[in-house]
């Protein structure tokens, strides 16, 4: 595991830009394709931006990334609450991607638990029955939750599926979300976490004894791929 705590928002995101550009690059000289798993957000959105500009999109051989989501509210897919929305607006649309590498996490007229397993389904056709992401992209909320783990929920006792849906009652709708299981498959993982909101969540994560049900990024395995990139105002 590897922390880093940067001086400057703008840095954070371009070195998290270039970590794409350096894993896809490895993956597919290695592979053929690079498989991601995508947040939602305000800071996977500034870094999407950097990879839509012409310096970066160059580097990146789009046509054989393929595209899945970390989470989802359960909206649909022209709704502004949609993580997958965002992305493709800001990079997907921007870059010549193939289509049909793009796995979002909603589909009309299902229920969020039936494509809970569907989408289960997609990544097993894409990844084969190891389940094995390339890179994972993760935040942290203020309350130390990722991706719709969110503390004191049943999906953080989950040790099967790799894929879940449930109702949220905080926040009345249906989740969509990877489960601790895929995510800690994966060759490589960032967290992104920063401000001053986010200290006590980080700290606790960090530093603080074991209790992922209380803080459940605790779950993801800190293993040589798990990289955390986080400012001064957060890491104190």
């Amino acid at each position: 595991m590897s922390i880093t705590v940067f001086d400057d928002l703008d840095t954070l995101y371009k070195k998290s830009a270039d970590l794409f550009v350096d894993l896809s690059q490895k993956a597919i000289k290695k592979q053929g394709h690079f498989s991601v798993a995508l947040s939602g957000g305000s800071s996977p959105k500034n870094i999407f931006k950097l990879l839509a500009t012409e310096a970066y999109a160059s580097q990146i051989d789009w046509a054989n990334v393929y595209f899945f989501w970390v989470d989802e509210r359960w909206v649909a897919l022209n709704d502004d609450k949609s993580n997958a929305k965002m992305t493709i607006e800001t990079l997907l649309d921007k870059v010549p991607v193939n289509k049909s590498h793009i796995f979002p996490m909603y589909k009309d007229g299902v229920e969020p638990q039936k494509y809970a397993e569907e989408y289960e389904a997609q990544i097993r056709a894409i990844l084969g029955d190891n389940g094995i992401f390339d890179f994972i992209l993760l935040g942290m909320g203020d309350d130390g939750h990722t991706a719709s783990l969110f503390p004191g929920e049943a999906v953080l006792d989950e040790k099967q599926k790799w894929v879940d849906a449930y109702y949220l009652k905080p926040q009345e709708m249906f989740r969509i979300t990877l489960t601790a299981p895929i995510i800690n498959k994966a060759e490589n993982i960032l967290v992104i976490a920063f401000g001053e909101s986010k200290k006590h969540a980080l700290n606790e994560v960090l530093n603080g004894e074991y209790n992922p049900k209380l803080y459940p990024l605790q779950l993801i395995e800190r293993n040589e791929g798990f990289r955390f990139f986080t400012d001064e105002k957060a890491k104190g």
